[in-house]
């Protein structure tokens, strides 16, 4: 358990990682995290853009870096594929699909059907919150692809930052980062990635729960569009 005595402590030792690098920090802030936690150290990968960006460099820094995706047996086809491709690319990297306790099924039996409709916070509980928990109790720290310009409620996000919900350090390597700079790294080093990208979806979750965006300027609009639900709540504190 991180506490608030350790937390403090623990940012007099944090390095002033350099914003305006060719990586924008984020190499240089996986160097510390990997060198600080080493095994501790995991990273919940959603296999979308900014984590295309991350697992490559990641593999740079660890080339067997841990790495955890929650299968909630809601995604897209594609994203399944872009999992293959990045498996292909990346060989050495240990990625581990993080299942739910309970199948569709049982949910469904439990809480009727289609609680992703009817109780999406209920359904995002189930199949990701308590699985990320899970996959996290082993470990210090988790890395994670959050942008300061994603959203008003990540605008002040940090490099390092307590994370209170799961207790453990949380590790956003990208916080500088725009939309257009990842998809240059990207383009740069040809990458592989999830095709719904260029169908107008530029944030990909679970396919019900999952549309085109409606505009570019606020590119998570296409998520629970018209639930009044934003976050998933593996970034909020309750």
């Amino acid at each position: 358990m991180i506490t608030f005595e350790s937390w403090n402590e623990l940012q007099n030792q944090v390095p002033d990682f350099p914003a305006d690098s060719e990586t924008k920090g984020a190499l240089e802030t996986l160097q510390w995290a990997y060198d600080t936690y080493g095994e501790k150290l995991v990273y919940a990968c959603s296999f979308g853009i900014e984590g295309i960006v991350l697992i490559d460099l990641i593999a740079q820094v660890k080339p067997d870096a841990e790495i955890v995706f929650l299968d909630t047996h809601y995604h897209f086809k594609e994203t399944y594929e872009t999992i293959d491709k990045v498996k292909a690319r990346y060989p050495q990297l240990n990625i581990r699909m993080q299942q739910p306790e309970m199948t569709i099924e049982e949910q469904a039996a439990q809480f009727g059907p289609d609680l992703f409709a009817t109780n999406p916070n209920k359904c995002c509980e189930i199949r990701k919150i308590i699985p990320l928990q899970k996959a996290l109790a082993p470990s210090t720290a988790w890395i994670s692809g959050l942008r300061r310009e994603q959203s008003e409620s990540r605008a002040n996000t940090n490099y390092l930052n307590l994370d209170n919900r799961f207790e453990k350090i949380k590790v956003c390597p990208l916080i500088h980062w725009t939309w257009k700079e990842v998809w240059r790294y990207v383009t740069k080093h040809e990458l592989d990635y999830n095709v719904l990208h260029d169908q107008g979806y530029p944030s990909i979750g679970c396919a019900p729960c999952t549309k085109p965006a409606f505009s570019m300027d606020d590119i998570r609009s296409g998520r629970w569009s018209g639930s009044g639900k934003t976050e998933c709540g593996l970034h909020t504190t309750s």
